[in-house]
């Protein structure tokens, strides 16, 4: 191999290996090329991406479990869908909050992560392009599935939008008053859950929406971890999240109370036919959910510890920790529930 086809090599590897950490961390070390994929995959923050995917195969699975003739090319249309919303609300979150003030220099958003605006890499106008076009996709995807499955589908979408604009958007501006923990559950739960399953199925019957609520809760702690980590900043900024108004303890606790329900609440499907035993594999991240409440239980580092990528962030961190395993494990279940009776009927047949 000559010489410049091995350096070609090697600087594909760095890229490779620097896009593979932004999807695991959403951030890029030190050393590594900002290439303009690697500019890009910052910007729309792609490692929260599962919590998304999770919410839409929740709804997906439970309309194949519950409804004959499912229909897999519009779920995994409409998966892709949720996807790129939630990409563009990532990026919609930084730019209303650079246009407004509030992400500068000095604030946490600029501190634990890449900001396409504030880092230069990507221009103001370069990222409201990217938003306009993402959200263009969106809609030709909404149109598709509206004509080929029903009006809802432009309901779910719409409110969808709705939120993720207006969250920090003006005149609302959600995450200012205090109503953008509740818009967080309302998206990532009966919006993408319930959205999903009428796309699959066809139909929405009423227990989907509280089907859609366990996991919606442990979305919605990674999103209070994060507003508890920023209250001080948030508080100067007069920027009233849920934890500024209701003070760092009280948030601490209300965190690990949503946690915890959602372990009260698969049992409870269970046991009301909602959904099959194979959920309960979920349990298996109680010890997790153990070691994350010790964590809420003891004062923040004053310094960074090892292994800290996103400092000075620490409570989102182990909010997200708990959800990957958790949210996981429910949506394996959710596949058994699928895949092991057919299994079990084979052997039997």
């Amino acid at each position: 191999m000559s010489e410049t086809s091995t350096n070609g090599t090697t600087t594909f590897g760095r890229r490779l290996a620097g896009w593979k950490e932004i999807f695991k961390t959403c951030t890029l070390s030190e050393g590594r090329p900002r290439d303009a994929v690697a500019k890009w995959l910052l910007s729309i923050r792609p490692c929260v991406f599962r919590m998304t995917i999770f919410s839409g195969a929740i709804g997906g699975l439970l309309a194949a479990a519950t409804t004959t003739g499912a229909h897999w090319g519009y779920f995994a249309l409409a998966l892709f869908g949720l996807v790129l919303a939630h990409a563009a609300n990532n990026m919609i979150n930084d730019y209303f909050d650079w246009r407004q003030g509030v992400d500068t220099e000095g604030y946490v958003r600029a501190e634990y992560t890449f900001h396409p605006i504030l880092s230069g890499a990507v221009s103001a106008r370069q990222l409201l392009g990217a938003i306009l076009l993402v959200n263009v996709i969106d809609a030709a995807i909404m149109i598709y599935l509206t004509i080929q499955v029903g009006w809802p589908v432009l309901l779910f979408a719409g409110l969808g939008l709705f939120i993720s604009v207006f969250y920090v958007a003006p005149p609302l501006r959600l995450k200012h008053h205090g109503l953008g923990e509740l818009g967080v559950l309302i998206v990532w739960g009966p919006l993408m859950t319930a959205g999903t399953y009428y796309v699959t199925a066809g139909a929405i019957p009423t227990w989907v929406i509280l089907a859609s609520i366990p996991y919606a809760l442990v979305v919605t702690t990674v999103l209070i971890g994060k507003h508890i980590d920023k209250l001080a900043a948030d508080r100067e900024k007069g920027i009233r999240t849920l934890p500024v108004i209701m003070g760092e303890k009280a948030s601490l606790w209300l965190n690990q109370f949503l946690m915890a329900v959602f372990y009260a609440l698969i049992l409870a499907m269970v046991f009301m036919g909602v959904t099959g035993a194979w959920v309960l594999l979920a349990l298996l991240a109680l010890p997790r959910l153990v070691k994350v409440l010790r964590i809420y239980n003891q004062p923040k580092p004053s310094e960074k510890p090892a292994n800290a990528p996103t400092w000075p962030l620490w409570f989102v961190s182990w909010a997200f920790y708990h959800n990957k395993l958790a949210g996981g494990l429910f949506v394996l279940g959710l596949v058994l529930n699928l895949v092991v009776p057919l299994v079990l009927n084979a052997f039997m047949a």
